[in-house]
């Protein structure tokens, strides 16, 4: 099983082979004694690269999980015995990477001198079997999964600006005053965040808000405006340090909903048991209640 995953990472026998101290043939034939166990055809052998069957596809994914349980199995045994070792390959959010992970990562990895990490920063939603991923850091709701969740903090938005802008253009008293401002945005797959909602008599009024800046990236509006450029809705872990220095400062308080939305460490099942993934994860934890 592990031969079996090690050739599928490593897109080769003859790159396997040498991880595990054997011949290429021998790795092959070990693989063509699994295909034959379970009567089906786990890779397709081509002269250029080996190409996973639908049935591949279904093995490796299997055997990753019960490779990773195993080794959680195995560091539980012998935790009490030594430190958290290992190496962690995590997938973060740019905005969460910036503002809170990358900060935090000096001390982490000062109190856990045996683990290394590696840090994908993208927004887009990757698999974390197929990348080998140990864990990520998510924020919104999540959807069905097989994988494990375990929601480390909730967040919040804000709306608020520089005193540079507030000085400029003055300061909005009621939403309907934002139509008058310019309002930085973010776009892509983040839901309709140009509509910010508010308390209202009758009830949550939506507001369609715009301006002259719109982004994907929550710090590049996180710089515009403190900049000066305009008004922004941000999640409270992006804007905290910036509010701590003064360089925004938050608007509407009074009515603005600020639609809480949880942060989840999220693992392949098993692997969320390993000492290196639970020291990480009670570590972010007391990182974010640090920063509210």
């Amino acid at each position: 099983m592990n031969a079996f995953v090690r050739v599928v990472e490593r897109g080769s026998f003859a790159a396997a082979a040498g991880d595990l101290g054997i011949t290429p043939s021998a790795l092959s034939k070990l693989v063509t004694r699994i295909e034959a166990r379970l009567g089906v055809r786990l890779l397709t052998r081509t002269t250029r690269r080996l190409v996973l069957t639908a049935e591949g596809e279904l093995f490796v994914a299997r055997s990753r999980e019960i490779l990773a349980s195993i080794e959680a199995a195995e560091a539980e045994i012998t935790a009490g015995s030594r430190a958290p070792r290992g190496h962690l390959r995590i997938s973060v959010g740019t905005a969460y990477a910036k503002q809170i992970l990358g900060p935090a990562l000096p001390l982490f990895l000062a109190r856990y001198p045996d683990i290394t990490v590696e840090l994908l920063v993208s927004d887009r939603q990757i698999d974390l079997v197929a990348e080998q991923v140990d864990l990520a850091i998510r924020s919104g709701w999540l959807g069905d999964s097989t994988l494990v969740a375990r929601k480390i903090a909730d967040a919040r938005r804000l709306i608020c600006a520089s005193p540079l802008y507030l000085g400029k253009c003055g300061s909005p008293r009621v939403p309907a005053d934002l139509l008058l401002h310019n309002c930085l945005t973010l776009t892509g797959g983040f839901g309709q965040l140009n509509q910010w909602p508010f308390r209202t008599d009758e009830g949550i009024n939506r507001l369609a808000v715009s301006g002259t800046f719109a982004s994907d990236n929550a710090d590049l509006l996180l710089d515009a405006a403190v900049a000066g450029l305009g008004i922004a809705r941000l999640a409270d872990f992006v804007v905290a340090r910036a509010f701590q220095k003064g360089a925004l400062v938050p608007l509407l308080e009074d009515t603005h909903l600020s639609e809480p939305f949880p942060i989840h460490v999220v693992t392949v099942p098993g692997r969320h048991r390993t000492p290196r993934v639970k020291v990480f994860t009670e570590f972010m934890i007391a990182q974010l209640e640090g920063a509210r």
